[in-house]
């Protein structure tokens, strides 16, 4: 624990849903879900405007459709996010040399270690973390950011939570108690709804409250480990350091669930997710990996992981997404699972890709054009496509109920919805739906105002994949 608070967290806000309203300015102020939009599919973020809805990460896409119908659903751009990120880590570097990032949307800044800031009183430091939003705002084109500053990663952390959206929230030492008191125990990492009805039970409902509680007490109730890192937290105790990026020996990614999840299906899809981002940053790191690691967490937090060697290096998310599936259909999941993990270990700077290209009957290239969804209704666009365009949204009437899609649809150029693309005549757009051999596209940019929709074959020469703006 430090005297003074000189940790700072940044979490940039409902980052991926913010990078497409940013790039897209027809859903500027409307409802905007990022993940995977087929029937299985698994929200990764959501707009301010969605939550309001109830929409919220981890949820089942469809969950999320009967709350939010007139949302923009959008499979994601993760060229996007990691050029925005580059941008915002690049910014908080020039603070410190100790940089701890988190993903791509979050990271710590040790202010301690930094010439210009190690020795900055409170109001310096409030002024400087303005000045670091401001910066993100105009060096990535309008994102916006929550920043946290106090004594420790726990505390500033919570800060920052304190500070959405879009705020700075500062811990003054001495005060880190105060601050804990009134926030519900679900405001502690890890604390999920098992937990907190556990605490429940025995009138626990606020941090203050479970300071009240012996750690013998604690830990008869969550077991030796858990109970005693809440033990401390409780108390506002981390002695964690901030610790830049060393040589990556592994990479994962993992969430804690609001609710334990018992469905089979549900893990599976969030595992893909998982995977794919994995994929995404091994590949930003230039690396492949060659094992495997499931994690998981189960409803009285007991933890295991499961891991599998792959015959070399990959870092293609469907051999990820295979594997950790694989490893998933051996777990007892009745129970319920509160945190789920996909990992990669064994790093290398190159990929075998020849013992890892899909096979012909890979289920990833066989699926069905009606998996996109038409977020036309969230772009607000008063023109509808061309007569005898069919989006998204009419492929189920049009492809049949059963789920399947004919081999001569399939075997066209299939667009995600959100995608970039360039056409000849039109120039840059994006992909607003699809389906049924056809595309619909709306033209613009970050840099127009809203533009105009239009229909064309799915293999039109004239549309190619776009590029990312810097």
């Amino acid at each position: 624990m430090r005297r003074q608070a000189t940790v700072l967290h940044l979490d940039l806000d409902a980052f991926f849903a913010a990078v497409e309203q940013r790039d897209k300015p027809s859903l500027r102020g409307k409802p905007v879900v990022v993940g995977g939009l087929g029937a299985r599919g698994v929200v990764s973020t959501a707009s301010y405007e969605a939550r309001e809805y109830g929409v919220r990460s981890a949820m089942r896409t469809a969950e999320a459709r009967a709350r939010c119908p007139h949302a923009a659903y959008l499979s994601g751009r993760f060229d996007a996010y990691r050029a925005a990120s580059r941008v915002v880590m690049g910014r908080l570097r020039e603070i410190s040399p100790l940089v701890e990032p988190l993903s791509l949307d979050e990271a710590f800044v040790d202010l301690a270690a930094g010439e210009t800031t190690r020795d900055l009183d409170l109001e310096r430091i409030r002024l400087l973390a303005e000045q670091v939003r401001g910066d993100v705002a105009e060096r990535t084109g309008g994102l916006t950011a929550s920043v946290g500053i106090a004594s420790s990663k726990f505390l500033a952390k919570i800060a920052s939570e304190l500070a959405k959206p879009d705020g700075v929230h500062v811990v003054t030492p001495g005060t880190e108690l105060e601050v804990l008191a009134p926030l519900s125990v679900r405001a502690i990492p890890g604390v999920g709804p098992v937990t907190a009805e556990r605490l429940r039970r025995l009138g626990v409902h606020t941090v203050a409250d479970l300071r009240g509680l012996d750690l013998p007490d604690l830990t008869s109730l969550l077991g030796s480990a858990y109970g005693t890192s809440l033990h401390a937290l409780a108390r506002g105790e981390d002695h964690r350091a901030v610790v830049a990026e060393r040589e990556t020996k592994s990479l994962s990614v993992e969430d804690t669930f609001e609710t334990d999840i018992t469905d089979r299906r549900i893990l599976a899809d969030v595992a893909t997710m998982m995977s794919r981002r994995v994929s995404e940053r091994l590949r930003g790191n230039g690396m492949s990996g060659r094992t495997v690691t499931l994690k998981i967490r189960h409803h009285d937090f007991e933890t295991h992981t499961r891991s599998a060697t792959l015959a070399g290096p990959t870092d293609d998310a469907r051999v990820i997404a295979r594997t950790a599936t694989g490893l998933l259909a051996e777990i007892d999941t009745s129970s319920g699972i509160r945190l789920l993990g996909v990992g990669m270990s064994g790093m290398a700077d190159w990929v075998q890709d020849d013992l890892f290209a899909p096979d012909d009957d890979d289920p990833a290239d066989d699926a069905p054009a009606d998996d996109h969804a038409d977020p036309r209704e969230a772009a607000g666009a008063d023109d509808r496509p061309p007569s005898g365009a069919t989006t998204a949204a009419g492929v189920d009437a049009a492809a049949g109920t059963g789920g399947s899609t004919p081999r001569t649809l399939r075997a066209r150029p299939r667009w995600s919805p959100g995608a970039d693309v360039v056409h000849a005549e039109h120039g840059p757009g994006w992909v607003w739906g699809s389906g049924i051999g056809r595309v619909t596209v709306r033209f613009e940019t970050r840099h127009t105002g809203p533009g105009p929709v239009r229909t064309f074959d799915a293999d039109d020469p004239s549309l190619r994949p776009g590029t990312v703006e810097p």
